[in-house]
């Protein structure tokens, strides 16, 4: 649902994108954020009906924000599935650090928060394909390691990129954005290519 002044719409959409990561997610009401932006409890329903779907095009306006899509060419661009799980694992290491304080605010509460919940998964269901399709060619290209399947191969693939993964890796154990691509594409290669 997309309705009133546009200019209204974007300052919803970046008032509620900076209370959320303000705020770690939690306790975020629609009047939080209809009061941050200057408008009413009704305005914020009328533009996205819910909170639910305030938080789903929360998540889409930080990507076009963010300038994802023109960001994912290079996997566009890819004609085989190394190609593919090299341009994913680039686009990622990179991305994360931009979007990772809204994606700690969804998790810290999308288990009792069935809006930031939703969000999480519209934009992980978009990682979780390209996982697909990344299987999907290395079987295609003749080269997925015999001890996956598409499928296993997919979710473990998902699984390794997790945020909990990259704030380890990157957070933790201090690798820069450079190490994080370069050491992950090295072996998640070996994980899932045949040798």
């Amino acid at each position: 649902m997309s309705s009133g002044d546009p200019e209204t719409r974007r300052r919803i959409l970046e008032k509620t994108w900076r209370l959320m990561e303000r705020s770690r997610g939690r306790q975020v009401s629609i009047d939080d954020i209809a009061r941050a932006a200057g408008v009413s409890r009704q305005a914020v329903y009328l533009h996205f009906g819910s909170r639910t779907g305030l938080l789903v095009e929360t998540v889409r306006y930080v990507d076009e924000a963010k300038d994802a899509g023109t960001r994912l060419e290079t996997l566009r661009q890819a004609t085989d599935g190394v190609q593919l799980l090299e341009s994913l694992v680039d686009f990622w290491g990179n991305y994360l650090p931009e979007i990772h304080e809204l994606a700690k605010a969804l998790l810290a509460v999308r288990e009792t928060d069935r809006a930031a919940a939703a969000a999480w998964d519209d934009r992980m269901e978009l990682t979780r394909q390209c996982c697909r399709v990344i299987m999907r060619c290395l079987v295609r290209d003749g080269i997925l390691a015999p001890e996956w399947t598409p499928e296993q191969g997919a979710e473990a693939l998902y699984a390794l990129l997790a945020v909990d993964v990259w704030e380890r890796l990157t957070q933790e154990s201090g690798w820069s954005s450079r190490q994080y691509v370069a050491r992950m594409t090295t072996a998640l290669k070996k994980i899932f290519v045949k040798q």
